[in-house]
C-alpha cells in the first residue's frame, strides 16, 4: 500500500494528553537540592531532549523543536523521548504528540498502556498520578475516521502497519493523522508529528490512577 489517508482541516481547542506527574525518579532519590541538582546535571549528560535541542539526535532536528513558549519542553520531549518499539505512528527514532479530543479517550489510552505493563508481571497493583496537559491543535491532517482501507492501522495488537504508514506520511511532509480511539468507542486521537502545531500548553487538572488487583483503574482527581 503506498496511498495516503485523505486529509481534512483539523481545528480541536482543548486536546489532552495525560502525562505522568512526578518531574523526575531522580527528586525521589536526591536527598537535598545540592544533590538534585547534581543528579539533574548527570542525567542532563545524557538526556535526549537535550541532546535533541543541541541537533546532536537523528529523528528530529533543532529547527523543528519549539522554544521560548510555556512547557516547551513538555512538548519537545514528547517527540525525542520515543518508546525504544515505537509507538502506534512512530517508530523508536522519533516520537509525537498523542493526545485525546476527550479527556475520557485519553484516561482509556493511558490506563490501557498501562495495564499491559503491569499484565506483564502479573501485578495489579499501584498508584500514579497524570497531569493532563491542554492543547489546541490546527492543520491538514491525514485523517483515518472514514478510510476504512487502512483499518490495519488500527490493529489493537500490533503497530506494524501503523507505524509503516506514519513513515510514509512523514517522508511526504504531513503534519499528523487523526484516527478513532482504539481503546476507547467513539473517541478520537491525534498524533501530532510537527511539534510547532502543538500550542496553548497548559496544564489543567491531575488525576489519580489506583489499580488494586484488576486491569481497570480505579480514576479520580488527585
Amino acid at each position: 500500500m503506498t496511498a495516503l489517508p485523505p486529509t481534512r482541516l483539523v481545528r480541536r481547542q482543548d486536546t489532552h494528553r495525560l502525562i505522568p506527574s512526578q518531574y523526575s525518579v531522580l527528586a525521589r532519590i536526591a536527598g537535598d537540592d545540592a544533590q538534585l541538582r547534581d543528579l539533574f546535571d548527570l542525567d542532563n549528560a545524557t538526556n535526549e531532549r537535550l541532546q535533541a535541542e543541541a541537533g546532536l539526535l537523528p529523528g528530529i532536528g533543532i529547527e523543528e523543536l519549539v522554544f521560548g513558549i510555556p512547557f516547551a519542553r513538555i512538548v519537545n520531549a514528547a517527540f525525542v523521548h520515543a518508546h525504544p518499539l515505537g509507538s502506534r505512528f512512530n517508530g523508536p527514532e522519533r516520537g509525537a504528540w498523542y493526545a485525546g479530543f476527550e479527556l475520557e479517550t485519553s484516561m482509556a489510552e493511558v490506563a490501557h498502556h498501562k495495564a499491559v505493563q503491569y499484565a506483564e508481571i502479573g501485578r495489579f497493583d499501584d498508584v500514579v498520578t497524570y497531569d493532563d496537559y491542554l492543547a489546541d491543535i490546527a492543520g491538514e491532517f491525514h485523517d483515518l475516521r472514514a478510510a476504512p482501507v487502512f483499518a490495519d492501522c488500527l490493529d489493537p495488537d500490533s503497530y506494524v502497519a501503523s507505524q509503516a504508514l506514519a513513515e510514509r506520511v512523514l517522508e511526504a511532509e504531513g503534519l499528523g493523522i487523526v484516527y478513532p480511539s482504539v481503546r476507547r468507542a467513539g473517541g478520537t486521537c491525534l498524533a501530532v508529528f510537527r511539534p510547532a502545531l502543538v500550542s496553548h500548553v497548559r496544564r489543567d487538572t491531575t488525576w489519580r490512577f489506583a489499580w488494586t488487583g484488576s486491569p481497570v483503574p480505579e480514576i479520580g482527581r488527585a
